[in-house]
């Protein structure tokens, strides 16, 4: 198939070289110049705006975005509202709050244009082991879309499906992301209790090496641990502070909205804000409270 690629970031330019690879035409697009130079070397084409790259696409058109969710997102979504045609297909692969995919969609229905929602897992590895997929649209639009699909995914049959009507694959990948904001925090304390478990002196790389054989926590988010670890034993140079990119917060929304008790994932939101209270106001209160009612010692600066 042929298509157009919005976004040569890492995700991507990696995408457009697996689609590349599997025969398909791509013309990517992306506002710096040497991200379209790099992908041109891989072989496909390139524009330098989205006009350009509408009009390098026969019709019926299918646009395939990979940019940051919300602003940049509807942006891009509006202008190529203006320059496709009834018929064309516009693919979000990136992680967009599902509420937002579904105004677009709405938006685009009624110029006669498909959208089609699409959760995108894999990460930097996913050029070399394909990408996990979850897609929500029309079902007749996805299966028109399939070879796609099947090139980008570690399978022609695995690792990607239609999970339901458009904004179904982005709610699924935010829980997706959600469980990995869990599993992250699980695997971060676990190995944090063997660190301060000084006598022992374990080998905490060594240790992620025996679970990731054989053992009930084995994962790909383990191996990436061990990886770090075997790099970084103590994990020197990096400071305690965790961002979080927006999904494991609507999570948390979602859940509260569902009435759904998610403890796990919830805390494992609150860890990551904690850790960015460097002169955490409520510990010094705290401290304050304690010195006030009993006349405990507070610890000074």
């Amino acid at each position: 198939m042929e298509l157009g690629m919005v976004g040569l970031g890492r995700m991507g330019a990696n995408m457009a070289e697996r689609l590349l690879r599997g025969g398909h035409k791509v013309t990517g697009f992306d506002p710096n110049v040497d991200a379209r130079k790099a992908l041109e070397g891989k072989g496909a084409a390139s524009a330098d705006s989205l006009q350009a790259l509408v009009q390098a696409l026969p019709a019926p058109r299918v646009v395939w975005l990979m940019v940051p969710a919300g602003a940049i997102t509807d942006d891009t979504v509006n202008t190529l509202l203006s320059l496709l045609s009834p018929g064309d297909t516009v693919i979000d692969g990136g992680n967009s709050n599902y509420n937002d995919t579904l105004r677009r969609a709405a938006l685009y229905r009624e110029h006669q244009l498909d959208y089609v929602d699409c959760g995108t897992s894999g990460g930097v590895w996913g050029l070399a082991e394909g990408y996990s997929m979850m897609v929500g649209g029309d079902e007749a639009v996805v299966k028109r879309l399939q070879p796609i699909f099947e090139t980008l995914a570690p399978g022609k049959d695995a690792g990607w499906g239609r999970v339901g009507p458009v904004g179904s694959g982005h709610f699924t990948k935010m829980v997706h992301n959600g469980i990995e904001y869990g599993m992250m925090q699980a695997y971060a304390e676990g190995f944090s209790i063997l660190e301060h478990k000084q006598e022992f002196g374990l080998d905490l790389a060594q240790i992620g090496e025996i679970w990731r054989q054989g053992s009930v926590v084995r994962s790909w988010l383990l191996d990436l641990t061990t990886d770090a670890l075997t790099k970084n034993p103590k994990m020197d140079g990096i400071a305690p502070y965790v961002p979080d990119s927006g999904e494991g917060r609507w999570t948390v929304d979602e859940a509260i909205q569902l009435n759904v008790p998610a403890p796990v994932i919830t805390l494992s939101l609150i860890a990551r804000l904690r850790s960015r209270d460097t002169e955490s106001f409520t510990d010094k209160l705290l401290s304050s409270m304690r010195n006030e009612f009993g006349g405990h010692a507070v610890k000074k600066e």
